[in-house]
C-alpha cells in the first residue's frame, strides 16, 4: 500500500486539500514564444478537494501559468481568466497557495509525471517543418527547465493577472 502526499491550505471558504496523484495535475496548454509574446507559458490545472464546514467537500480544479522568458532567466506566475488558483483569496491565502507551489507541489510525483508525459508527447509528434523542429526543441527545454524549478525561484516569482493588465490597457 502506498502512502499518499498532501498538502492542505486553510481558506476562508473551506480547507484546500492537494494530493499528489497523477490525476491531480494537468498541463492545460503551452505556449512558446512568438511575435506577440515574448515567453514561455505554460497552463497547469490542479484538482482538489474543498472540505467546508460540516464535513461537506466537492472537488474542484484551479489554474495558473508558470510564464518564463526566453532564456528561462526570469520567472512569474499568472492567474487563468477563469478558475484561477489564487481567486477570490486574501493576499494571506495566495501567499500560503505560493508557497504550496513552492514548496510541495513542483517537487510531486504527479507534477513530475505530467511534465514527463507531456516530453514524450511532443517527442513523437509528427514534424512537418524547420519551424516544428525548432518548437520542439524549444518546448522541451522548456519543460525540463520546469522539471528542475527550485522553493526559492516560485517563491520568488511575482504573481499577476495577466488579463486584468490586458483589459486596462
Amino acid at each position: 500500500m502506498d502512502i499518499l502526499d498532501a498538502k492542505v491550505v486553510n481558506t476562508k471558504y473551506g480547507l484546500e486539500t492537494y494530493l499528489d496523484v497523477p490525476e491531480s495535475v494537468e498541463i492545460k496548454e503551452i505556449h512558446m514564444p512568438s511575435s506577440e509574446n515574448q515567453s514561455h507559458k505554460i497552463k497547469f490545472g490542479i484538482k482538489y478537494f474543498l472540505l467546508r464546514e460540516g464535513k461537506y467537500y466537492d472537488s474542484q480544479k484551479g489554474y495558473f501559468w508558470i510564464c518564463m522568458n526566453h532564456d528561462f532567466s526570469s520567472l512569474m506566475l499568472s492567474e487563468t481568466e477563469t478558475e484561477s488558483l489564487f481567486a477570490v483569496k486574501s493576499e494571506e491565502e495566495r501567499a500560503a497557495t505560493k508557497t504550496l507551489l513552492a514548496e510541495w507541489f513542483i517537487q510531486t510525483n504527479a507534477y513530475k509525471e505530467v511534465i514527463n508525459e507531456c516530453i514524450h508527447q511532443i517527442k513523437t509528434e509528427n514534424i512537418r517543418t524547420e519551424e516544428d523542429i525548432e518548437d520542439r526543441v524549444d518546448a522541451i527545454q522548456f519543460l525540463e527547465k520546469l522539471k528542475v524549478l527550485t522553493a526559492k525561484e516560485i517563491e520568488n516569482a511575482s504573481i499577476e493577472n495577466l488579463y486584468a493588465l490586458q483589459q486596462i490597457g
